[in-house]
């Protein structure tokens, strides 16, 4: 074990599997000699060479689209998106070409790609940098999305889906990159696509989210217990596609009263599938209705730190409504 940030942790996962398997290559923009524009492949060029670690042009359709006909053709790339923001001129080959390939060929063909990108605010990056795409991506059938929260889950996803046979989107939140630290094995380990985590058991309120807002779940969860006597499971789904439904309903009628939390935009977020499934399945075990607590329905991400500040969840905004829910 060691002490490892999940930046950290996200580096180890690649270069593991690219010492594992040659047929593992990264590929994106500033990935090579800059080492990436947040360090996430610094010093992987220099240990495997540019042609393992491939600095691409400014043009993510190109990006994807050379990523999934070198996972088609039997490699395993790796590609690196600056931002989610910046997946949006490659959504053609995303949806239409990746999630469909195995589908339209009745199973010849398989895409084994693994499309990185950090999502989220809190860098005062505004419009351009600061989105939450999952939601864009969340109902495409034949893509598996990852969203790591903790640093163990992050290097033990990453390895699972470079060793997927499906395209799967690796989703890291940019403030967790350096906030985010805790023992991870050095060892070979993965962590399976399509199982969520139980993060904290408690008896009064169940919290449910993916990401960044998970860590100030736990920071509130404990705030409140210590104050208020108030217990919040807390369920990590770590895979939103496939859901782990299982273990969302498990985590519902343990205490019948549910919020639902991140940093997306409310409406059409992961959320909203999530409150049909507890509708659907566990409506009379509970006894409150669904709550969400997500990002606001507004065009972008303020550039403002104040505005910022107001727009993004925090442990206090948990608090809040956590404990608004545990009083219902």
């Amino acid at each position: 074990m060691a002490m490892m940030e999940y930046i950290d942790a996200i580096r180890l996962a690649m270069k593991e599997e690219m010492e594992r398997d040659d047929s593992v290559f990264v590929l994106g923009e500033d990935v090579g000699v800059k080492g990436g524009v947040f360090t996430t492949t610094k010093g992987l060029q220099e240990q495997f060479g540019a042609e393992r670690v491939l600095d691409t042009p400014l043009a993510e359709s190109a990006i994807a689209g050379v990523a999934i006909g070198a996972a088609m053709y039997g490699m395993k790339p790796i590609a690196e998106m600056q931002y989610s923001d910046f997946m949006l001129p490659a959504t053609n080959q995303i949806i239409s070409e990746a999630a469909k390939i195995r589908y339209r060929s009745n199973n010849d063909w398989s895409c084994p790609v693994v499309i990185r990108a950090p999502i989220g605010g809190g860098i005062f990056g505004g419009l351009y940098h600061s989105q939450c795409t999952e939601s864009i991506f969340f109902g495409t059938p034949g893509l598996k999305i990852v969203a790591p929260y903790s640093a163990y889950d992050a290097k033990g996803l990453l390895k699972a889906a470079v060793r997927d046979p499906d395209p799967v989107l690796f989703f890291e939140h940019k403030k967790c990159y350096k906030l985010i630290k805790e023992d991870v094995p050095e060892i070979d380990y993965t962590v399976p696509i399509g199982e969520a985590n139980l993060l904290r058991e408690g008896d009064d309120i169940t919290v449910i989210g993916y990401s960044l807002p998970l860590h100030f779940a736990m920071q509130a969860a404990e705030e409140l217990e210590r104050e208020q006597g108030i217990t919040a499971h807390i369920l990590d789904l770590r895979t939103l596609q496939p859901l782990d439904r299982e273990a969302i309903k498990a985590a519902v009628r343990r205490t019948g009263k549910v919020l639902i939390v991140h940093e997306d935009n409310k409406t059409g977020g992961v959320g909203a599938e999530v409150a049909a499934i507890i509708a659907e399945e566990c409506l009379f075990e509970l006894d409150a209705p669904i709550f969400r607590l997500c990002g606001p329905d507004v065009p972008a991400m303020p550039i403002s730190p104040p505005m910022e500040k107001f727009f993004m969840l925090s442990k206090d905004k948990l608090k809040a409504e956590m404990l608004r829910l545990a009083q219902y």
